[in-house]
């Protein structure tokens, strides 16, 4: 099974990448797979239809999905080109605590086969900007991101998978910081995933980021496995064709190496498990 469960469009406020064209792209590298999840990131982003006046980066507005096209577009894919790979709706879902009774409304609008839980941002500030990191200690950065990812997911059900779990870590200037220093807050994020029957992604996307260590780390993978958990995603992070199903099989090698059995796709909400 070759599937990318992390896969960002035209419809990202970060991509210009035609969902169409992904589609293409993925059945001629035989792609069995593929799960679209374009992001929203409610407090620091609009959704289209509130009467706001959208700005745009280039050519990338700042924005959530438009839901509406975004449904339509997806069912026009998976008609066109069903036959040839399954195509999953999903998105990716940048949670803040405030912001969580945004993502129920918004759960409960479409069918999702997936959603990926992330934070992006902290008191509605950017990390890759270093907004959220300025004025702050690198301990207090680190602790508060994952605060506030502990806070979320132990308010917030409707998600499949906790995505890039240290992405912090790609926004350090000031270099990795230890595991062992955050490692009882990590614990605790696993054994409330493990415990609601959620479950983590590879991201592959340290590759390109040029990161030393997996995303998320090793050790925390290993600290998933030690907890007993099983449910795991592999996605590529992907806004560009160079992107697309980048070390896929890579990661699949790795965690075999690390004694997983499986790794997952969704249905309607519901983790299929395939072996590795």
């Amino acid at each position: 099974m070759f599937a990318d469960y992390h896969v960002h469009t035209e419809f990202s406020d970060d991509s210009t990448y035609p969902m169409e064209q992904v589609v293409k792209d993925a059945i001629a590298m035989k792609m069995d797979e593929i799960c679209f999840t374009d992001h929203v990131d409610y407090g620091i982003k609009d959704d289209w239809d509130s009467g706001k006046t959208i700005v745009y980066r280039g050519e990338e507005p700042l924005a959530n999905v438009d839901y509406p096209a975004y449904d339509d577009k997806i069912k026009e894919v998976q008609s066109k080109y069903g036959a040839k790979i399954a195509i999953k709706m999903g998105m990716e879902f940048g949670m803040q605590a405030h912001t969580i009774p945004q993502y129920e409304a918004l759960f409960q609008r479409y069918p999702f086969d997936f959603i990926i839980l992330s934070i992006h941002q902290v008191e509605d500030k950017e990390f890759w900007t270093q907004d959220f990191q300025r004025g702050r200690s690198q301990e207090e950065y680190n602790w508060q991101y994952y605060e506030e990812m502990l806070n979320v997911v132990k308010r917030y059900q409707n998600y499949s998978v906790l995505g890039h779990l240290d992405l912090i870590t790609r926004y350090d200037e000031n270099g990795v910081y230890p595991f062992e220093k955050v490692e009882p807050i990590i614990s605790a994020i696993l054994k409330a995933v493990i415990k609601n029957g959620k479950g983590i992604e590879l991201n592959t996307s340290y590759h390109r980021y040029g990161l030393k260590d997996t995303t998320p780390s090793v050790k925390i993978l290993e600290r998933y496995r030690e907890l007993g958990g099983d449910i795991i995603t592999i996605g590529s992070d992907s806004h560009s064709p160079s992107h697309l199903g980048a070390y896929i099989e890579e990661a699949k090698q790795l965690l075999r190496s690390m004694g997983f059995r499986y790794f997952c796709t969704y249905d309607k909400m519901k983790p299929i498990y395939h072996g590795l």
